[in-house]
């Protein structure tokens, strides 16, 4: 199966690039910058360029589009409005587009949980871009799977956080690890190839799915840490606070 990651240079791209050629598929990583290990190929460029995916998407089995300004440049006041629109709201419709005149019609979208946070850029760019993907299932019979990820940036990325226990304490709010998130995109994948996944979905993939629903609402009613203990257990307990954690901290 060849599959098209778009932004496949970065974390997530990294991840799944390796997943996807151990399974066997061929997966084209499309990005404006090169990527750190030379996986599978490579084709240099942004997702804007029309010419560009007119010439990469004959041919792909389905697309994972990954590209996209982030909360965390909205957070730093790095990106604005105009930068969100560009990339996320028109860069998504030109791709939609584009596979739909190519015949793709299997695609995954990461989204992401801020598309309840809509009146923020970045939320509002996601909320958007679950629409495109909406409309696009509609009108052109695409299968389309959103996925919606809380914060998955990786504790290795050291542009974002200095050090482990710095990522730890954002993890720790309900944060989603970056692996479940491929193992989210692996299934998806699997579920298109398949045929079992039709028009649209969207599902979150949160850290609160640690817990059931039971346990999330009846939180720490035996005192505080005591979901987390019962969960994972004294030893666990005590390396948390240990850490500085706090165990009594409910997945947002």
């Amino acid at each position: 199966m060849k599959v098209l990651l778009t932004g496949g240079s970065g974390d997530l791209g990294r991840i799944l690039i390796s997943e996807l050629v151990s399974q066997g598929d061929s997966p084209i990583n499309l990005d404006v910058a090169p990527p750190k290990e030379p996986v599978g190929q490579f084709v240099e460029g942004s997702i804007l360029d029309r010419r560009l995916l007119e010439s990469v998407l004959p041919g792909v089995d389905c697309v994972v589009h990954i590209a996209a300004w982030h909360g965390i440049h909205e957070f730093r006041n790095e990106k604005d409005a105009f930068d969100f629109w560009e990339l996320n709201v028109t860069g998504t419709m030109t791709l939609l587009e584009s596979c739909a005149r190519a015949g793709c019609s299997k695609f995954v979208f990461i989204s992401s949980t801020s598309v309840d946070e809509w009146p923020g850029i970045y939320g509002h760019s996601k909320l958007v871009g679950e629409d495109l993907m909406r409309t696009y299932a509609a009108r052109h019979g695409m299968s389309i799977i959103a996925l919606r990820p809380r914060a998955f940036i990786p504790h290795w990325n050291r542009s974002v956080y200095a050090s482990f226990p710095e990522w730890a304490r954002w993890y720790w709010k309900g944060a989603v690890h970056i692996n479940d998130v491929a193992q989210s995109v692996m299934k998806s994948i699997d579920a298109l190839k398949s045929g079992s996944a039709q028009k649209y979905l969207a599902f979150t993939v949160d850290g609160a799915c640690d817990f059931t629903e039971q346990e999330l609402e009846s939180w720490d009613s035996e005192g505080p840490g005591s979901t987390f203990k019962q969960r994972f257990g004294e030893e666990a307990y005590r390396l948390a606070v240990k850490c500085g954690l706090d165990p009594a901290c409910k997945p947002k």
